[in-house]
């Protein structure tokens, strides 16, 4: 059982929950409302303190049962005895905790202008070379949960597909709200992947491709809100999920989320964090992640740039790979760029890059495009591999390593 699981109920006797259930039974209606009896509405619960904080008690907290349906996950609180309950049904594949994710802060934020036709991580990457072979994302969907997106900027007003906004509650709240950015993270990183030509200016790696992009992030029942943005993002047909978000140290509660997404045939790729050497996220430190580390134009990796090595035979080293995230230069709310540094603005490079090579091969598998990237890394001179694992991908070796299979 969780770790995290067992802390909280100790502490509080109730704890918030994710339940996978079976392949089987997922669909199933009316197994779902029969699970829906084993959670527990609860004074004590995260959801009841937000509704009492907010001044407006909610008749659905306390307790509130999330079941998103393209992920078979149900998410709630329970007690004792409801865990016992989920954890006997046959139909329930896992109980996990729910730890609070946070996101991965930039290490440097400042204000720039892009004096090249192209950023620096497009050319170090060579995904010009595609782009001339006429690969540039197209009809590639790509998600993005972050703080959400400024649709109205130059780089992203044709970018965005689709556009979610969740409630403290983990609720949609809006049925189709302007895509808008609570932050400036959101903004930035959106653009990165998917960020048109401006006064021919590039900053985005597959200008071609689109966004599911939604608000999951920061503040309220944040698990709740990246849940649905993950099961929304799944329901928008999404390749490729991009997340500069997670949660300090190695915790495996979120690890079954892995696995549905790649079941469902959508590429994770996640932020290894911020916070320097010997040190990682999850679920970016899973080996079902491709995991990404932040590197310079010297060709260093960023002295913030997370890296750690785990006891275990596969994937031991994280992050997978490096990719350029510093003195990044992308879209700013408002209009106009900045640049920011860290493994955050390194995430979007490789899920660019990733939807890339799904336009080329539509029915390559999650799988294929991994390795295909993988393949494609080389290790700069002097860099140690406990930091930089495989190295920087290559888009051309990338492409080339994928049509070969």
């Amino acid at each position: 059982m969780s770790r995290l699981l067992t802390q909280n109920l100790n502490a509080s006797g109730v704890a918030s929950c994710i339940v996978v259930l079976s392949e089987s039974a997922a669909a199933s209606a009316k197994n779902v409302r029969r699970l829906e009896g084993h959670f527990t509405q609860s004074d004590l619960s995260q959801d009841a303190a937000l509704s009492r904080a907010m001044g407006r008690p909610d008749p659905e907290a306390g307790g509130v049962v999330l079941y998103y349906e393209n992920l078979g996950i149900i998410y709630g609180t329970i007690d004792r005895g409801g865990l016992a309950a989920l954890r006997s049904e046959a139909t329930v594949a896992s109980v996990s905790a729910a730890p609070q994710l946070s996101l991965i802060r930039p290490d440097r934020i400042e204000g720039a202008a892009l004096a090249t036709s192209r950023t620096w991580g497009i050319d170090a990457l060579g995904v010009p070379a595609l782009w001339a072979d006429g690969i540039n994302g197209d009809g590639v969907v790509v998600g993005h949960l972050d703080t959400g997106a400024d649709g109205k900027h130059p780089a992203l007003k044709d970018a965005i597909k689709s556009f979610a906004e969740f409630d403290s509650f983990g609720r949609k709240v809006v049925p189709a709200p302007k895509a808008h950015d609570t932050d400036e993270h959101g903004t930035h990183t959106a653009a990165t992947i998917a960020g048109r030509e401006v006064r021919s200016k590039h900053v985005g790696v597959a200008p071609g491709a689109t966004l599911a992009s939604a608000i999951v992030i920061e503040g309220g029942q944040v698990v709740a809100r990246v849940l649905g943005g993950m099961d929304w993002a799944v329901g928008e047909g999404v390749r490729v999920l991009s997340m500069s978000l997670g949660f300090r140290g190695f915790w495996e509660d979120f690890l079954p989320l892995t696995k549905v997404l790649r079941r469902r045939g959508v590429l994770p790729v996640f932020a290894v964090g911020n916070e320097g050497p010997g040190t990682s996220r999850s679920p970016g430190n899973y080996p079902e992640a491709l995991s990404v580390g932040a590197i310079d134009e010297a060709q260093a990796v960023a002295n913030f740039s997370s890296s750690q090595r785990f006891v275990r035979r596969r994937d031991p080293v994280v992050p997978d790979l490096v990719a350029p995230g510093v003195n990044v230069i992308s879209a700013k709310p408002g209009g106009g760029f900045q640049s920011m540094d860290g493994s955050s603005m390194a995430t979007p490079h490789v899920a660019g890059l990733a939807a890339l090579l799904f336009q080329a091969r539509p029915k390559a598998t999650v799988s294929a495009v991994e390795r295909a990237i993988i393949r494609s890394c080389s290790l700069p001179v002097g860099v140690d591999p406990e930091r930089a694992n495989h190295g920087m991908p290559n888009a051309p070796k990338a492409l080339a390593a994928l049509q070969t299979r």
